[in-house]
């Protein structure tokens, strides 16, 4: 009599503890309507490990369509981010991090004339004294993303943009433009536009490359050998064209000198890569960075930041003093 009752005590304890863990568990939302749930402990920028009790799994990023996540303890808010609540859901896109603007899920298929005039603003012209390039504004404070090979070895840049006032366009050029990080090998710049008299600037939201399908209509905005607002259109020929050991979207909207830097739309109007390069001796065969490669960079920003006044950080390199040049010229 004394086991059976110890036994019904443990099963009876075991139900409790499966109950709670059950009330604390996560919840993932997979594309086949499948559910997961347990407790994640990881998620990276392409998966999400999760705790299921027996096992741990690893699911892919792009297979999961919403996380719903329950925390113990409340989460201090980030800048411009809301502080987290005991249960916490959200849409499965990368988190805002209060610098950029992400779309929880694509939003309604518009016609790109609409589109255009509608983001018309936010997407400008960057200017170096060596030529100049395109970018796309990314918050009403003035943050935008270019190319690093735009303003690669430069320092005095300014932005071009179109205010729209009274139904006209008026172009503005804003000069006092500083680096706010880089990152040489994935060709990513972070710029912010500081001027004294600059307004709150109309910028674009960042959508999502994988929820992308080969085929799907895309346009890209520009100013392709600086004939500012080009507007080209095509269609996503392929998202896995690896090309120096990166992956590229391809695109058959043209992409020209002068369009490096700047946003690849979907019909939602959601950046969805930054474009970068062609193949000079072909037509229909242009190439943008993911727009998932962008908000990684964004996210961990402060590894990729720039300081004119940081002789260590990892892209200024530095001449060697002046003895060592008279003496490595004197060997010659």
């Amino acid at each position: 009599m004394m086991w059976h009752m110890v036994r019904k005590c443990f099963w009876v304890w075991a139900l409790v503890v499966w109950a709670m863990r059950l009330a604390l568990a996560d919840t993932i939302q997979l594309k086949e309507k499948a559910t997961i749930t347990g407790k994640i402990l990881a998620e990276k920028r392409d998966q999400v490990a999760v705790d299921v009790g027996y096992t741990v799994l690893v699911i892919p990023r792009n297979q999961i369509t919403r996380i719903s996540k329950t925390s113990d303890e409340t989460q201090p808010a980030k800048t411009g981010v809301k502080t987290a609540t005991a249960t916490e859901t959200r849409e499965d896109s990368e988190p805002k991090q209060g610098l950029y603007s992400a779309a929880t899920k694509t939003g309604p298929v518009r016609n790109v004339r609409d589109l255009v005039n509608m983001l018309g603003e936010a997407v400008v012209q960057v200017r170096t004294p060596s030529g100049l390039g395109s970018g796309f504004i990314i918050s009403e404070e003035g943050f935008l993303i270019t190319n690093f090979h735009v303003i690669e070895g430069e320092t005095q840049i300014s932005v071009e943009v179109y205010h729209q006032r009274d139904g006209q366009l008026e172009r503005k050029s804003y000069k006092q433009v500083r680096i706010i990080a880089i990152n040489k090998f994935e060709d990513i710049g972070l710029l912010k536009i500081e001027d004294k008299d600059a307004p709150k600037f109309k910028y674009v939201s960042l959508g999502s490359a994988d929820a992308l399908a080969v085929g799907e209509r895309v346009f890209a905005i520009g100013s392709p050998l600086g004939l500012e607002r080009t507007m080209t259109e095509g269609i996503l020929s392929t998202k896995t064209r690896q090309l120096q050991g990166a992956l590229y979207l391809q695109t058959t909207a043209q992409i020209n000198p002068g369009n490096s830097g700047g946003p690849l739309f979907n019909l939602s109007g959601e950046v969805i890569g930054v474009t970068n390069m062609k193949i000079t001796f072909g037509e229909g065969l242009g190439f943008a960075i993911p727009v998932e490669t962008v908000k990684y960079f964004l996210e961990h920003r402060d590894a990729f930041a720039y300081s004119n006044d940081n002789p260590s950080n990892p892209y200024r390199y530095l001449q060697p003093p002046s003895h060592t040049r008279q003496a490595v010229a004197g060997e010659e």
